[in-house]
């Protein structure tokens, strides 16, 4: 299966094949500033399954846990379109927003919850809840 994922303007995009590894959600405050919205949700692939293509620009920032992240994101539209963590240079993260397709599982972990909007409730059943 080859799922895209593409950045507002269309001319970043991300070609994922495969099934994701999995799909988690993020209430930290850094992505809740990337984003705009109270939480981010994204799916992470192997990184030799997923093509980024078109022009980028580059953000990396030391999260909270101390890792790095590299962050990559449309110089037109701004939308980030994929990331990833130092720790973790096998995966690639892409916002589960930018895929046409609505076909996701539910997500597996949720992060950061300390800062978890007090309004937003995740209750899949196999979610790990992390503080």
């Amino acid at each position: 299966m080859m799922r895209v994922a593409s950045c507002r303007c269309g001319s970043l995009r991300a070609n994922c094949s495969g099934e994701p590894i999995r799909l988690s959600v993020c209430h930290c405050r850094a992505c809740q500033q990337r984003t705009g919205s109270a939480f981010s949700a994204q799916v992470r692939f192997p990184v030799d399954a997923v093509t980024v293509e078109g022009n980028w620009l580059e953000f990396v920032r030391t999260a909270d846990s101390g890792r790095e992240v590299t962050y990559r994101f449309c110089p037109s539209c701004g939308s980030t379109v994929s990331y990833m963590i130092d720790e973790w240079p096998e995966l690639i993260a892409v916002p589960v927003g930018l895929f046409d397709e609505a076909d996701f599982p539910d997500p597996a972990y949720s992060i950061y919850e300390k800062n978890r909007q007090s309004w937003v409730s995740i209750t899949s059943a196999e979610a790990e809840h992390h503080p």
